[in-house]
């Protein structure tokens, strides 16, 4: 049984997702800066940081490495390379990270448009497509789509076939007869290079600082979306979508969510530390007694799936490490980094499997897609780590 709950939780509007009644996804609606894309001004240059200074907005300061500049983005004059860039230009830029805390917002000029199929990035090349997809509908829909980007090219505009794009084939195509897939995403890409052309455009006639395009992280419908792809990805298709202004225990359940230590049915525990570069999560078998032979192994296994729960539900982003519980036998091991992986690729926010070290820690990364849960909620004064 899954329900998504559409409510309230401290003045945000929140979408959540409860399997059986368990709380599996989470989702809070806030405004955000991230993918909004401004007409930025260079306010200082910094060779040995090998980054600019920007101002943008409404007098927020952000920076941009110099290898994240694309010539066809600074508009008031003609540039052939990063390096000539200079104070007072003037740059469309995308919000690549938000400001948090100390941090000054990130951005960039490799400047995306998400299609309902695709997704175009100004300044990349070539053709990709969601891991999500089944293998065989993945190389076919690569392999179609490329046959087709010399004639895109051609079809652009010279700022955007000069800077190139990148073309990343979504999940939502496993939706498509795969006879109209083709021609389906190819409009998608015409339609988002149309949109990227126009932006291109809106840049060169618009006040300095003015927002170009405007992030969709504030409507409701988008976060919906997500938490029904969400199901989806977990083979999920019956669900019931429930408005309510109050969900029982999901106060609870945020709060849990705060705290670094998470117990396990199995009696053991994992403790969540969220640090400035990283995420360090420990497995520990604490009041788990069973000592046959395989009850690491199943601790482990409980363990991974609780960790993936609470990745999700805390946003956790960037480099994470996890110290599962040791085990001697090698083949335990091996079936264990088989199981995180396949939990891995289940994730619709890309999660990446990178190694295990000798000493038993299985290093994973995440995209980032927004700031955590908890420093959307609490103080941005407090530490990150702060129990």
């Amino acid at each position: 049984m899954a329900d998504i709950f559409i409510s309230e939780y401290q003045n945000y509007p929140l979408v959540s997702v409860y399997i059986d009644d368990k709380l599996s996804f989470l989702s809070l609606v806030r405004e955000s800066d991230l993918g909004s894309v401004y007409l930025c001004r260079v306010d200082n240059i910094l060779d040995n940081l090998q980054s600019a200074f920007v101002r943008f907005g409404d007098g927020q300061i952000g920076y941009v490495p110099f290898k994240s500049i694309l010539p066809a983005c600074v508009v008031n004059r003609s540039i052939s390379s990063s390096k000539e860039l200079r104070q007072g230009d003037e740059i469309l830029l995308q919000v690549d990270t938000e400001e948090i805390k100390l941090k000054k917002a990130k951005l960039t000029s490799y400047i995306s448009i998400s299609g309902q199929y695709s997704v175009i990035t100004l300044g990349r090349c070539g053709v990709g497509a969601s891991l999500k997809l089944p293998d065989d509908v993945r190389t076919l829909l690569i392999a179609e789509i490329k046959k087709e980007y010399p004639a895109l090219s051609t079809e652009c505009p010279k700022a955007i076939a000069d800077a190139g794009f990148g073309i990343i084939i979504r999940t939502e195509c496993s939706e498509l007869p795969i006879e109209e897939a083709v021609s389906q995403i190819m409009t998608d890409i015409r339609f988002s290079l149309n949109e990227l052309e126009k932006l291109l455009d809106e840049g060169k006639k618009r006040s300095l600082y003015s927002c170009i395009k405007k992030s969709k992280s504030g409507d409701i419908d988008e976060h919906i979306l997500k938490a029904k792809n969400f199901l989806k990805s977990r083979g999920i298709t019956d669900y019931n979508v429930i408005y309510e202004s109050v969900v029982y225990s999901i106060k609870q359940d945020i709060e849990k969510l705060l705290h670094n230590k998470v117990w396990l049915k199995s009696g053991g525990f994992l403790v969540i530390e969220q640090l400035e570069s990283f995420n360090a999560i420990d497995v520990n078998s604490g009041k788990a007694i069973d000592k046959k032979k395989d009850s690491f192994l199943k601790i482990n296994y409980e363990a991974a799936d609780e960790i993936f729960r609470q990745i999700r539900l805390r946003n956790l982003s960037g480099m994470i490490l996890i110290d599962f519980i040791n085990m001697k036998s090698k083949e335990d091991t091996d079936k264990l980094c088989s199981y995180v992986k396949a939990l891995a690729r289940k994730e619709t926010v890309h999660t990446e499997f990178i190694d295990i070290t000798g000493l038993g820690i299985i290093e994973l990364t995440r995209n980032k897609n927004d700031k955590t849960l908890k420093e959307v909620l609490q103080n941005n004064t407090d530490p990150v780590d702060k129990p």
